[in-house]
């Protein structure tokens, strides 16, 4: 069966057609949101923007299924499923904990149903792995019950990259992923880990919102919720300002003051930039530390994966994180480069190292066939 997945981001749209026997990718597309005031409607233009580019290489008439990425299935979308009017309300609900995604989905969802009104449409959602954590591990050391009364909890991101990365681990290591003690470091412009026992689950650093956690490309991740007391109280930030200072005016960007590419601030570290270096100095130690919190939740810690645009393609970064985690018994992987799926570390120097490539696509291509 071919699948088109449709990828929604807060700032692109990737598109993919995809076989799934064997889950070849016949084509691939990726076109950027800007700037536009009237983001509703730039999403829907993007649609047909990357249909039009899909449309140079492969026929779409031959597409059984469209498949979507929804950031946020909060606990009722556990599973992914074929969207209807009552779904696609569903997803819109929790745009309140995801507004940088949700919305997002909704609108490129609306636009593929136009484009494709006979084709199922299906929603993979990236909380859906995360059903799997303990009690301890998603309610919030606050009162009770604002877990009781207002659902109050964390749900946990980045789940379809990471059931990909299982998967592939267990290829590289030789051993069925069941097995494996894992935590997958995704690194990207949002970045989070998760501890995966038994091909479950069992911790991960994003929270209630993607917000939570690791530093990011442009969102802080965790700060002490002291400081954004005071800011309000203070009066220093409105509270739509801080919203979108957390948001968009933090992480990487946020301290080094000219961007959120890691590339980018590579090369302004190399060459002098002292804010560049402070904002990858950062980086590091944060997900050095966000990866051996996640350790301490596995009963034993076989490989660490890498992946996401920053995990796969900086071996500075990459080599760098690791270079903190010897505590762990974690071998140095030095900063080479890597271009394919492989084990990074040397046999005999503890917990393996992983480098694979992030596949949502591929993912999303299966559960849309699966949800048929």
């Amino acid at each position: 069966m071919r699948v088109l997945v449709l990828n929604a981001g807060s700032s692109s749209l990737k598109a993919s057609v995809l076989e799934t026997i064997g889950l070849q990718t016949l084509a691939r597309t990726e076109v950027s949101l800007g700037t536009d005031a009237t983001r509703s409607e730039a999403r829907r233009r993007s649609v047909n923007d990357v249909l039009q580019a899909l449309r140079q290489s492969i026929d779409l008439e031959s597409v059984g299924a469209v498949g979507h990425r929804v950031v946020h299935g909060g606990t009722r979308f556990r599973t992914p499923v074929r969207i209807d009017a009552e779904v696609l309300a569903g997803v819109e609900a929790l745009t309140e904990f995801a507004p940088l995604h949700n919305r997002v989905a909704a609108d490129t969802i609306r636009a593929a149903q136009s484009a494709f009104p006979s084709l199922p449409q299906v929603a993979a959602f990236d909380t859906a792995f995360h059903a799997s954590l303990p009690p301890a591990g998603f309610v919030y050391p606050v009162p009770y019950r604002w877990y009781e009364e207002w659902g109050i909890r964390r749900f946990g991101f980045h789940g379809l990259s990471v059931t990909w990365a299982l998967e592939r681990a267990g290829v590289l290591l030789r051993k069925p992923s069941p097995e494996l003690g894992l935590v997958v470091a995704h690194l990207g412009s949002g970045c989070s880990v998760t501890a995966v026992w038994r091909g479950r689950s069992v911790d991960t650093s994003m929270g209630l919102t993607p917000l939570e956690g690791l530093m990011m490309g442009t969102r802080a991740g965790s700060v002490d919720p002291g400081i954004l007391i005071y800011v309000l109280r203070t009066g220093r930030v409105k509270r739509e300002e801080l919203e979108a200072q957390l948001d968009h005016q933090s992480g990487l960007v946020g301290v080094s003051g000219r961007s959120a590419g890691m590339r980018e601030l590579e090369q302004a570290a190399a060459a002098g930039d002292d804010r560049a270096k402070l904002a990858i100095e950062i980086f590091v130690r944060r997900a050095a530390a966000g990866i051996g919190a996640a350790a301490t939740a596995l009963p034993r810690l076989d490989a660490i994966v890498f992946t996401g645009g920053i995990g796969e393609h900086s071996g500075p970064t990459r080599g760098a994180i690791v270079s903190g985690l010897a505590a762990l018994g974690v071998g140095a992987i030095g900063a080479a480069a890597a271009t394919e799926d492989a084990v990074l570390s040397t046999a005999g120097t503890g917990p393996a190292v992983l480098r694979i490539e992030a596949r949502e696509d591929a993912v999303i291509a299966r559960q849309a066939e699966a949800a048929l």
